[in-house]
């Protein structure tokens, strides 16, 4: 079933499937790893024998952190459109299929979730992350529209007015700045505390009547859903339209270079 999964580690604990994108330190999504993203939801719905979901990273360091800059270069460089249409086209199999996950799923927030690795956290149902890690959606930053998720799902998880803030500027949250907000549900101080927190909770879940908890989710998520589903395309349009900008390859050159950027609003 999950033959074609190579650079997501899975591991099963009983009826608790454990996904870690293993890329450490920082566990960016590769290029194969954002393809088995899109892939991986909708094939643990066909596993009869995982009742719960947990998804993580590997190290202490960051749960999902940081983009490729030079490849965002080179696909600007080479105007590169076939492998952008690629990457947007997994980009909403990826908030599609978390949405329409059946098994409850669990983030597990080890460290800093940056950029995509934000927006994972964010799509998970229930989330504990480390008091002092950081959380930041940081698109604008690079000259992107934060359009891959984190404009549908940080203002209705926050509110509008904090989410608005920290999407316009990239500012980034601790771990316990966004519990405070609502943005993940609990922030913990030790690792030990963290799996404490996160197995219990799936181990408990798994305990559950099967067809209550799932039957649960899905009604909570046909209303998210609803909202969310018909406005991914027009989201993704919108970062399509900004991954072509001049102030895009600035920001990423500025930033390969360790340079302030000079942006021009083209």
């Amino acid at each position: 079933m999950y033959e074609s999964i190579k650079d997501l580690k899975l591991e099963k604990r009983g009826r608790i499937l454990v996904i870690t994108m293993d890329n450490p330190p920082m566990n960016p999504a590769t290029i194969d790893g954002h393809t088995e993203l899109s892939k991986i939801f909708e094939i643990i719905n066909h596993d009869h024998d995982t009742d719960v979901v947990v998804l993580t990273g590997a190290g202490e360091k960051a749960f999902s952190a940081g983009g490729d800059i030079k490849r965002m270069m080179k696909r600007y460089e080479q105007n590169d459109h076939s492998q952008w249409y690629r990457q947007m086209h997994e980009a909403r199999h990826i908030a599609e299929s978390m949405l329409r996950l059946e098994k409850p799923l669990i983030g597990r927030i080890n460290g800093h979730a940056i950029g995509l690795g934000a927006t994972l956290a964010s799509f998970c149902d229930i989330t504990y992350m480390m008091a002092n890690a950081k959380i930041a959606d940081t698109h604008v930053n690079v000259g992107m529209t934060a359009g891959d998720g984190g404009a549908m799902m940080w203002p209705l998880l926050m509110g509008f007015g904090k989410a608005k803030y920290h999407l316009f500027t990239g500012e980034a949250l601790t771990g316990r700045e966004a519990a405070e907000a609502g943005l993940v549900n609990e922030a913990v101080e030790t690792f030990e505390e963290l799996d404490e927190k996160v197995y219990g909770l799936a181990q408990r879940l798994a305990d559950s009547p099967r067809v209550a908890l799932q039957t649960t989710k899905r009604a909570v998520n046909l209303v998210m859903r609803n909202m969310l589903e018909g406005l991914m395309d027009a989201h993704l349009g919108l970062e399509t339209l900004s991954a072509w900008s001049k102030d895009h390859y600035e920001a990423s050159s500025a930033f390969a270079e360790r340079r302030e950027p000079k942006f021009t609003g083209e």
